[in-house]
């Protein structure tokens, strides 16, 4: 045991390691020209502030849940909680800053070719990757090797699931409004290119996609990284000490094989920027199976751990392929939705959700072949297993996912600094495949929080002491019903959020072009700074109603109706949850890639009524794919974790309570 914690530590501090050595490789690169720092600090600022002012807010709500677990589960407990939620934050808040930093570079370096370009944006992107899966994996070791009790890890599980919850509600809203509201008055009404410097909500659009899908990204695959761990360590208590030490023997392995493949990540041709991408993915995934098979050997006599595993990577492999397939502009589903726009907006959309529609079919199979292969092999444990070996490989997931911002973000810079055309002919197929990768990486995220949120349901079943759960008793039918409800009545909150937000933004965007004089004719300066406060302010007020609904739900549900009725509460949201995430993500980013075909020339190109209608399509997808659909991810991971730190509680109180 000594020996594999020892092993867990290590490869934490080595994948720390790994991330300074990356901020150095990023750091001392050049910056450019004056107007180019001057652009990437305002992004900067914008994002410190945003950051700062949803810790400021969320500290709050943690120090008093703390308190309330202190009071009702025991100091340890609250410690570990805050303890998450703090790795949590520290996680995303440092990919962040890199991610504001490595843009600007990313977008100098593009002066120098492809190949410098794209180092600059996987390596700013990998400190992000690197940093979530070392402090994850180092909080677990630390927490387990100081308590010698996985029970208490529960609290650790909830703390990251609370910053994950507000991290991606609150990024999703604060980026695909500003995206919305900045597209809507600056392309579709003034005509004017993505990103001009004369468009007051371009800053603001920037920072959002850092706030969203980096740090966003960073907080949710650091949860369901650490509560992947967590349960499968709790389920393997019933097997042996070496039960509770695999999963983190595990993600060790994993982390060292994600470092390895990042070094085969390199390209300097615009057609294999993917392929190369995928193939650190690959390599990292190989390697990993391979360090598996020797763990598994040493610390089991026999190997069906290590099929399970397996079962773990191949569902990451297939959901990657499926995701690349629906939502890459070199395929025929996000043809077929550029075609579409052809005949108008409407049957942009038609195609857009039956894209999405049917983009549920392989994930679904693929998730449901696994559960059956895992348990086949090991029992429930072997389905914890699965998950462990598929979180695993976050290092290199979330390294691939946060290169997306990075090229947006260059490209913007290019746009808004007026530098040469041959630059934007390096971001932009850089960006196009950045929107790839965002869109893989969430389906990733959907799929591990799936089989996350099933190895917490788990758990909670032996916690709550239910050996099985009749569908026809009327109270479990209600909780099936609540839970299948809950992701619905989520979206619908945070969608409106995008809604009410960005409709300010294109008013503030109006009224600046409407009123400031010598604006559109590029001899006066937007107030940028506005647009970014409105999206700060709505996006730190809209996230609060979500969390505390993701909180309230399992806890009235389970003392209400009882400790059944909210195994069957759990289980309707993670179906639902499930099917409707994979919707929203998968079509939301076909429609934003078809828009970004028709602008390569296609169709008639950028300002053709074909564009016109692509546009419209990806201002709906939008929040579709960044802010309600990723956020449904944390969302059944908070309710499953709610549910498992409070399950004795409400069993006590069910035993106590009066027939």
């Amino acid at each position: 045991m000594v020996d594999m914690l020892i092993l867990a530590f290590a490869s934490g501090i080595i994948g720390l390691l790994f991330a300074a050595y990356l901020i150095f490789s990023v750091l001392r690169r050049e910056q450019g020209s004056k107007e180019m720092t001057s652009i990437a600090h305002h992004i900067q600022e914008g994002a410190v502030a945003y950051l700062n002012r949803q810790y400021r807010t969320v500290a709050i709500l943690v120090v008093a849940i703390a308190i309330v677990l202190g009071l009702a589960t025991g100091l340890n407990t609250a410690i570990t909680f805050v303890i998450g939620a703090v790795l949590s934050a520290v996680a995303g808040y440092i990919g962040m800053m890199i991610s504001v930093r490595a843009n600007v570079r990313t977008a100098n370096a593009a002066k120098s070719g492809l190949k410098e370009a794209f180092k600059v944006a996987f390596q700013g992107g990998a400190v992000t990757g690197f940093c979530v899966v070392s402090l994850g994996l180092l909080g677990v070791v630390a927490m387990y090797y100081y308590y010698r009790d996985p029970f208490t890890l529960i609290g650790f599980g909830f703390g990251a699931s609370l910053i994950s919850l507000f991290a991606r509600v609150g990024g999703g809203i604060y980026t695909k409004a500003a995206d919305v509201g900045t597209d809507l008055v600056g392309k579709v009404e003034a005509g004017i290119p993505e990103d001009d410097p004369r468009n007051p909500g371009v800053i603001a659009d920037n920072v959002g996609d850092n706030v969203g899908d980096c740090a966003g990204m960073a907080a949710d695959l650091f949860e369901s990284y650490t509560v992947t761990i967590i349960a499968a360590m709790l389920l393997g208590i019933a097997l042996s000490t070496n039960g509770v030490i695999y999963p983190l023997a595990l993600g060790a392995i994993a982390i060292i094989a994600s470092i390895i493949g990042s070094l085969f990540v390199s390209t300097s041709d615009k057609q294999k920027i993917w392929s190369a991408l995928n193939r650190g993915i690959l390599i990292s995934a190989l390697l990993s199976a391979i360090g598996f098979y020797f763990v598994t050997s040493f610390m089991w006599n026999e190997l069906k751990y290590f099929y399970a595993s397996l079962v773990g990577i191949a569902v990451t492999v297939i959901i990657g392929f499926v995701t690349e397939y629906y939502t890459s502009h070199t395929r025929s589903p996000t043809r077929a939705i550029a075609d579409s726009a052809k005949t108008g907006p409407a049957t942009v959309i038609i195609m857009g959700l039956a894209i999405g529609l049917e983009s549920t079919l392989v994930p679904v199979l693929a998730i449901s072949a696994g559960i059956f292969a895992a348990f086949h092999f090991a029992g429930v444990y072997g389905i914890a297993i699965a998950a462990v070996a598929m979180l695993s490989m976050t290092g290199i997931i979330v390294s691939v996912d946060s290169f997306g911002p990075i090229t947006d973000n260059a490209g913007g810079i290019a746009e808004m600094a007026k530098m040469p055309h041959s630059v934007r002919g390096i971001t932009d197929p850089l960006d196009a495949v950045g929107n790839t990768t965002k869109a893989v990486t969430k389906g990733f995220a959907i799929g591990s929080a799936a089989l996350a949120a099933l190895s917490l349901f788990a758990a909670y079943g032996e916690a709550a002491k239910l050996t099985s759960i009749n569908l026809f008793e009327p109270r479990v039918v209600v909780g099936l019903f609540i839970g299948g409800l809950l992701p619905f009545i989520f979206s619908s909150l945070t969608m409106r959020a995008v809604g009410r937000t960005a409709f300010m933004i294109v008013e503030e965007v109006r009224r600046q072009f409407r009123e400031i004089k010598g604006l559109m004719e590029g001899k006066a300066k937007a107030d940028y700074a506005r647009c970014v406060d409105i999206c700060t302010k709505a996006a730190i007020k809209e996230l609060i109603l979500p969390g505390i609904i993701a909180i309230a739900a399992p806890l009235l549900v389970g003392f209400i109706l009882g400790p059944a009725a909210l195994g069957g509460m759990l289980a309707g949201a993670i179906i639902t949850g499930l099917l409707l995430a994979i919707t929203m993500t998968t079509g939301g980013a076909a429609w934003d890639n078809a828009k970004k075909y028709i602008e390569m020339g296609n169709l008639g190109g950028k300002g053709s009524d074909a564009h016109k209608a692509a546009v419209v399509g990806d201002t709906v997808g939008d929040p579709f794919k960044d802010t309600s659909g990723p956020a449904l991810n944390p969302l059944i991971k908070v309710l499953n974790t709610v549910a498992l730190i409070s399950a004795g509680l409400i069993v006590q109180y069910y035993l106590l309570k009066p027939v």
